[in-house]
């Protein structure tokens, strides 16, 4: 991706000029901020405060909340400029004039450019709240007065480097469009299981048999896990669609021989590959998720709520939370903000924190927002209906480039949203526009059209400031009604001791279609069958939710959140539950025991490293006979192990590598490569339906044509493979084998921390590699990708909070690296060593300690 993008000979050379003190000392000291004494800030009306503690933790206090806003605008900017500049050029479809020539960037833009990002945050600003667009428009000015008089080079040190390579101009003025434009990144990152809706497909095309592909994809209730709701807490009307977890031998009536077609698999695969170009910004892919949850204070040892919360997104430098504090001097009706948290440099407000009445945490509920349409396309116009040719609304985007030509790019809609399986590769396009049809008739080629709620102009950005001034949970439930994408789960606690759960989000409703293919959002759709089309949206009214559950706490870490027919429809393709399932067996436990909680444990629970992957495999891998001596040094391991993936455990690392080569062994030979196991909660459950059936068919290696293999022999080979690549990988001692040394968290810089990277740069922008333990579907999930190949972490959680209801002040928060984006500020990793080790700091919220703990402060003056 665009971290990969090479800077050029030039950047080495100048380099080698300027390595050592006078690059350090000068060049990337140049942009670090002020955060002392006193600055001037163009359209305040009285001064403002910021405090900073030891970790440089911003907590703004103003009069207004035009000033506070404000303030954090110009905080934001001078923290984290260019972060907020880059994000700026990714949802506009605009990278290429930021970073250069770049294909990849070009990829990124075409593709953005085909979603319209920008244009539907264009179109939102006009129906959010007068107060809200107020606040953006507050914001944007104090990122503005910040730029006044800077020049590039003084704002951050990747345009310094830039600038070698690419003609960089005076940052333009911030805008609150290009704040609204970052929420579209944030729900795409976040969307729910397009990934799947393709696999499915491409998978039919593969396996021809429905019901194998159904395996691939088992029910969540097969898992035996807990939904974060019981149906009977919540009172609702019906599911409003039909069927919520289908039977596989239903789907094989539907799937017909369009699934068969190479021709759509080239669509298909041509789309994921456009849609795999648009760099990651929160999230993607295996890991991704969240743990919440939330205690009554009947359990706690103050007898008030506790909240826990640690999101589980992409892992770069900088980090993707910047930690704040927001502050009226005198909350009122027309400054009605005392809230600290964390939030997103480029947006203003707090995205996820406490106010001094209530709590909260998100986490991805996984809702299935997105839907792919088959078109059949004929020049320019697409099927509907039985002969009906309706032509598609087409428009031209110019991709700018600094360094190279203008390019122009055709966006193609249907009704159902834009073409996107022929944006950017054209000898697919071309073969796609020629292929024949399959039937002789004049039913055009196949392409792929994308419908996403997030391309419909919302209110996302009003919920943001009204969950910050919420009081009860009346209001966080109001807020959430208009939290339309990305859906999130919102688990929350008041300081008068309620707890509670909701679940947001436009939600589409699709009509049950019989007798064709599975009309519930699981499978690409007919786009010339009106019947396949959106009804409408799920009515807030019937969005779960439920305050002071019975059971006296809440989990929800991405599960399903009730149990199948009961509810609207949400989604058929949850997380599998393994972690939710993990933390309320260790709440349970101590409660038993008569124990009252704390912080403390909360924290501890965040922490926990014991795998349901080792758990369920382990009993069966020990049974498995090899060879003694060499071959089963590595089994021999496994016999006492207390199933923690922690960093120093040998067990831990081959446990890890037998389970890479079992999912590879298994599967790999009858998947597209885009479908190779990552190793996540489905393959354990599609693992776990297996186990007990040692002829299943995917157990046989289909490229061993005279031999069919079963299930004792694929493990054999993945114990034995997994002793010898550790060998390899680490020392045939396995005495020297530890789950860390494998499995090590490298963060890399936005642009400049990639492998195409010269090394001097990277070297300089990347923090120091950490060692860590945990895992995927472990709820210190430290996830890596099986298929891959590597043990690297590829996401984690991004941040880990406690809130202490009880007391405020008592509560604790750490995110992944820090609150600077400047490489040179001693706050760029200042908190990663703590991170990795499972500390947290203290989170001072009353002025009292927040006074206690400053060690800078900064007056904004008129």
């Amino acid at each position: 991706m665009v971290r990969q993008f090479i800077v050029g000979t030039a950047v080495v050379l100048v380099l080698v000029l300027v390595a050592g003190t006078t690059f350090a000392w000068l060049t990337a000291r140049r942009p670090l901020p002020e955060h002392s004494g006193e600055v001037q800030v163009e359209g305040l009306s009285s001064d403002v405060r910021v405090s900073r503690d030891a970790q440089g933790v911003p907590q703004i206090y103003a009069d207004s909340a035009d000033d506070l806003f404000r303030a954090q605008g110009y905080v934001h900017a001078q923290d984290r400029f260019f972060e907020m500049d880059y994000r700026r050029h990714v949802t506009a479809g605009r990278l290429a004039e930021l970073v250069g020539n770049n294909p990849d960037a070009i990829q990124a833009d075409m593709v953005i450019r085909t979603f319209g990002w920008r244009h539907v945050a264009e179109e939102e600003f006009n129906l959010l709240d007068d107060t809200t667009r107020q606040y953006l428009q507050a914001y944007a000015d104090g990122v503005n007065a910040y730029l006044t008089d800077r020049s590039p080079a003084e704002t951050a040190v990747e345009y310094t480097v830039l600038d070698v390579s690419v003609e960089v101009n005076q940052p333009e003025q911030w805008d609150p469009i290009d704040s609204l434009a970052w929420l579209k990144a944030m729900a795409w990152d976040l969307r729910g299981n397009y990934d799947d809706e393709i696999d499915r497909a491409l998978a039919y095309g593969m396996l021809g048999d429905a019901s194998r592909v159904s395996e691939l994809f088992p029910a969540f209730s097969g898992t035996g896990n807990t939904t974060i709701l019981d149906s009977a807490e919540v009172v609702a009307p019906p599911a409003t669609q039909e069927t919520q977890e289908t039977d596989a031998t239903q789907t094989s009536s539907g799937t017909g021989d369009a699934y068969r077609s190479p021709d759509l698999a080239k669509a298909l695969e041509s789309a994921q590959q456009a849609l795999d170009a648009v760099p990651v910004q929160i999230a993607r892919g295996e890991g991704t998720g969240s743990n919440s949850w939330a205690v009554s204070g009947q359990y706690t040892e103050s007898g008030q709520p506790l909240l826990a919360n640690d999101p589980h997104l992409d892992l770069a430098a900088p980090g993707i939370w910047a930690q704040v504090g927001l502050h009226c001097n005198q909350v009122s009706a027309e400054c009605p903000f005392d809230v600290s948290g964390f939030s997103f440099s480029g947006f203003p407000g707090v995205i996820i924190g406490h106010n001094a009445d209530i709590a909260w945490g998100l986490t991805n509920l996984g809702a299935d927002v997105t839907d792919f349409f088959i078109e059949r396309v004929r020049n320019d116009t697409y099927l509907r209906g039985a002969d009906d040719w309706v032509a598609m609304e087409k428009e031209t985007e110019v991709i700018r480039v600094d360094g190279g030509s203008p390019i122009d790019l055709e966006v193609r809609r249907t009704v159902h949203g834009p073409i996107v399986s022929t944006v950017m590769d054209e000898e697919v396009t071309d073969a796609l526009r020629q292929s024949p049809t399959e039937t002789g008739t004049d039913l055009g080629q196949y392409e792929i059209s994308l419908q996403w709620t997030a391309l419909e102009p919302g209110r996302s950005a009003d919920a943001v400031f009204d969950m910050n001034r919420a009081k009860t949970p009346a209001d966080m439930k109001a807020a959430a009604a208009k939290l339309e994408v990305p859906s999130q789960n919102i688990v929350f606690a008041t300081t008068d001791g309620h707890i509670g759960y909701q679940a947001p989000g436009k939600i589409p409703v699709r009509a049950n279609v019989p007798g064709a293919v599975e009309s519930d959002g699981t499978w690409p759709r007919p786009g010339w069958d009106a019947r396949y089309d959106w009804t409408g949206f799920v009515p807030q009214e019937q969005m779960p939710g439920v305050v002071d559950p019975e059971e006296g706490f809440v989990v929800a870490a991405n599960q399903a959140v009730l149990p199948g027919g009961s509810g609207p429809f949400l989604t058929r393709d949850w997380d599998y539950g393994y972690r939710s399932e993990r933390i309320r067996t260790l709440l349970t436990q101590r409660i038993s025991e008569g124990r009252k909680l704390t912080a403390d444990d909360m924290s501890e629970i965040q922490l926990d490293q014991w795998s349901v992957f080792a758990d369920t495999l382990v009993p069966v891998l020990t049974k498995v006979r090899l060879p003694a001596g060499y071959d089963s040094d590595g089994q021999a391991l496994l016999a006492d192990w207390d199933r923690s993936m922690d960093a120093d455990s040998a067990a831990a690392a081959y446990f890890a590598a037998v389970w890479r080569n079992l999912l590879a062994i298994t599967f790999n030979d009858e998947l597209p490569e885009s479908m190779w196991p990552e190793g996540d909660s489905r393959w354990l459950a599609v693992i776990q339906g297996m186990l007990d059936n040692p002829n299943d068919e995917f157990w046989d290696d289909k490229s061993t044509v005279a031999v069919v293999e079963s299930r004792d022999q694929v493990l054999t080979e993945a114990l034995v493979s997994a002793r010898q690549d550790l060998t390899v990988e680490i020392g045939k001692d396995t005495s020297d084998w530890e789950w860390g040394t494998l499995h090590q968290l490298k963060l890399e810089h936005l642009i400049l921390g990639g492998s195409g990277v010269p090394a001097p740069i990277s070297a300089y922008m990347n923090p120091t590699p950490v060692k860590v333990g945990g895992g995927s579907s472990i709820v210190n999930a430290t996830a890596w990708d099986a298929a891959s190949g590597s043990f690297g972490v590829t996401s984690g959680p991004s941040m880990r909070m406690v809130v202490d209801m009880a007391d405020l002040d008592a509560s604790t928060w750490v995110v992944v690296t820090g609150t600077s984006a400047h490489p040179a500020s001693e706050h760029y990793q200042d908190q990663l060593d703590a991170w990795a080790t499972g500390e947290t700091f203290p989170w001072p919220f009353s002025t009292e300690a927040v006074d206690a703990a400053q060690v800078d402060e900064l007056t904004l003056t008129p």
